[in-house]
C-alpha cells in the first residue's frame, strides 16, 4: 500500500509538473510539495523497504553506530533515513545546484558587462542562408561551452536585433534551439542532464565528447540544412530593437572583453580541473567564480567616481540567480531519490533488462519522453534505476556482454546524454532552450509541432543511426 501511495504522489506530482502551463502553478512549488510528501511517507514506511532494499548499507550503517542496537527496529530504521539516506542524496544533489547557482552567475555576469556582444558583433552578413548556418554553428559550439538555454537567450536576443519579420524570426529561432540542444549534449557542461551524469562519475569528459560529437552534429546539421530551404532573399533592417545596451557606461571595452575570457575560460576548464585534482565540478566552477568576483571587486573599487548603484558587483548579480529553477531541480532530485530508495527504480530497471533488453531503444523512449516532459527527473531516474558497474563486478558478471554498457563511459550513458538532450527539440516544450525561446518569441507550440517537430525528430532519430554505426564499426 505504502509503495503505492510513494508511485502515486510521484506521478501526480510529474503530470503537474508537465501541465505547468495550463494550471498556471509553478513547476518548482509542486516539485517541492512533491519532494516533501514524497520523504514523509517513505520515513514512516522505511521499516517496509530499508532492511532489504538497502541492506547492506543500513547494516554498515549500525555497526558504525552501535549505540542504536537496543532500539527497535523502526527507530533505528527511522535513524538510518534521517541521518544518512537524506544527507547522502542531499549531498548528491548538492553537488549539482552549486555547480548551477556558479555557471549561472557567471554567464549571467558576463552578460550583464556586455561580453556577448564581443561574440554577437561578427555577424554581418545579410544573406538570410549564411546567417542561419552561422547563427546555428555559433549556438551549436556556444551551447557547449556555456549551456543551451544560456545560448539560446544570446542568439535569440540577436535575432531581434537582426530579422524584422516575425515568422522568419520564429524560423531562425527554433533552429536555434535545435542545435543548442545538439551542441549541449555532447559536452560536460552543456546542458544540466550531462552535468548531472559527469558530477556523477557515469562519464568523462574526452570520452563523452569523442562518443558523442558526430552524432549531436547530425542532429542539428539536418534541420539546419531542411530549413534552410524554406528562406529567400537578403535581411532588411528589423523594425525596433528591444534590446538594452550591450555594455554599461561605467565598464570600457576591454574591461568587458577580460570579464568575457576570464568567464569563458573557468567555465571551459572546468573539465581539466575535474581531471587533474579529481575532485567534484562544483569545486572547480566555484573556483571560477571566486577568480571573477576577485577581478570584478578590484575593477569596481578603482572607480572610485562611479554611483554604487552604476556598478555590477558580484552580489548584485547573485540576487538575481534564478533560485525557482534551483529549487525545482532540488525538488525533482530529491524525489527521485524517494523512489531509489524504495526501490522502485531498481524494479523497473530489472523489468526493462528482462522485457526490453536493449539499450537503443530504452535510451530512445527516454529522448521521446523528455520531448514532452522534463529532461531532468528522467536522466535522475535513469540513474537511480542502473548502478555504475564496477571493472571487478563486470569480471565476475554471467551476462558481462550486456553489464558493460554500464560502467564509467558505457554506451548506456552516453546514448542517455545524447537522448536526454536531443530528444526534447521534438516539441518546443521538451527543454530549457526551447521554453525560453517560446517566452522570448511568442513562439506558438502548433506552429512548432507543424513546422519543427518533424525535422527535429529526423535529426534525432539520424543521430542515433550514427551512434550506431560508431558502435559497431568503433
Amino acid at each position: 500500500m505504502s509503495l503505492t501511495i510513494i508511485i502515486s504522489i510521484f506521478i501526480l506530482g510529474y503530470l503537474l509538473i508537465a501541465l505547468e502551463g495550463y494550471i498556471k502553478i509553478s513547476k518548482s512549488a509542486i516539485a517541492l510539495v512533491m519532494c516533501v510528501l514524497l520523504w514523509v511517507v517513505y520515513a514512516f514506511t522505511a521499516v517496509e523497504f530499508v532492511p532489504t532494499v538497502s541492506a547492506d548499507m543500513f547494516h554498515l550503517f549500525l555497526e558504525e553506530n552501535s549505540y542504536l542496537a537496543k532500539l527497535p527496529l523502526s527507530e533505528q530504521v527511522t535513524q538510518f533515513v534521517v541521518n544518512f539516506q537524506i544527507v547522502d542524496h542531499l549531498g548528491k544533489a548538492a553537488e549539482v545546484l552549486l555547480f548551477l547557482i556558479g555557471a549561472m552567475t557567471i554567464v549571467d555576469l558576463i552578460d550583464k558587462h556586455g561580453g556577448f556582444s564581443f561574440i554577437t558583433s561578427v555577424i554581418t552578413t545579410t544573406n538570410k542562408h549564411k546567417l542561419l548556418w552561422i547563427v546555428s554553428s555559433i549556438s551549436f559550439f556556444m551551447s557547449a561551452l556555456l549551456d543551451n538555454m544560456t545560448a539560446t537567450i544570446i542568439m535569440v536576443m540577436l535575432l531581434r536585433k537582426l530579422i524584422s519579420n516575425k515568422k522568419e524570426r520564429w524560423l531562425f529561432a527554433s533552429l536555434v534551439v535545435i542545435t543548442a540542444n545538439s551542441g549541449g549534449a555532447w559536452s560536460p557542461i552543456g546542458d544540466i542532464t550531462t552535468i548531472m551524469l559527469w558530477a556523477n562519475g557515469n562519464v568523462t569528459t574526452l570520452p563523452l565528447i569523442k562518443s558523442l560529437f558526430l552524432p549531436s552534429l547530425i542532429s542539428a546539421a539536418i534541420p539546419v540544412a531542411i530549413g534552410v530551404r524554406a528562406l529567400r532573399g537578403i535581411l532588411t533592417s528589423p523594425t525596433y530593437v528591444d534590446v538594452k545596451s550591450d555594455r554599461p557606461e561605467v565598464v570600457t571595452k576591454r574591461e568587458s572583453l577580460r570579464i568575457l575570457v576570464i568567464g569563458v575560460l573557468s567555465l571551459v576548464l572546468i573539465p581539466v580541473f575535474k581531471e587533474v585534482t579529481q575532485l567534484p565540478p562544483f569545486l572547480g566552477v566555484l573556483f571560477g567564480l571566486g577568480i571573477l568576483w576577485i577581478y570584478t571587486e578590484i575593477m569596481y573599487n578603482r572607480k572610485r567616481d562611479v554611483e554604487e548603484s552604476a556598478k555590477f558587483r558580484i552580489v548584485q548579480v547573485l540576487r538575481d540567480v534564478d533560485l525557482a529553477t534551483i529549487l525545482f531541480f532540488l525538488g525533482v532530485l530529491m524525489s527521485v531519490s524517494v523512489l531509489e530508495s524504495a526501490g522502485v527504480l531498481r524494479s523497473f530497471s530489472n523489468f526493462l533488462d528482462t522485457s526490453v533488453n536493449d539499450i537503443f531503444i530504452i535510451n530512445g523512449l527516454i529522448g521521446l519522453l523528455s520531448s514532452i516532459v522534463d529532461n531532468v527527473p528522467l536522466v535522475a531516474s535513469a540513474m537511480g534505476m542502473y548502478s555504475i558497474v564496477e571493472p571487478d563486478v563486470l569480471a565476475a558478471a554471467s551476462n558481462p556482454e550486456y553489464l558493460k554498457y554500464f560502467v564509467v563511459d558505457g554506451d548506456f550513458w552516453h546514448l542517455l546524454a545524447y537522448c536526454s538532450g536531443v530528444g526534447g527539440s521534438i516539441l518546443i516544450i521538451g527543454s530549457a532552450a526551447g521554453v525560453v525561446a517560446m517566452g522570448i518569441e511568442k513562439i506558438s507550440f502548433m506552429w512548432y509541432l507543424k513546422n519543427f517537430s518533424f525535422l527535429a525528430l529526423i535529426g534525432y532519430l539520424a543521430g542515433i543511426l550514427v551512434y550506431y554505426i560508431q558502435y559497431i564499426l568503433f
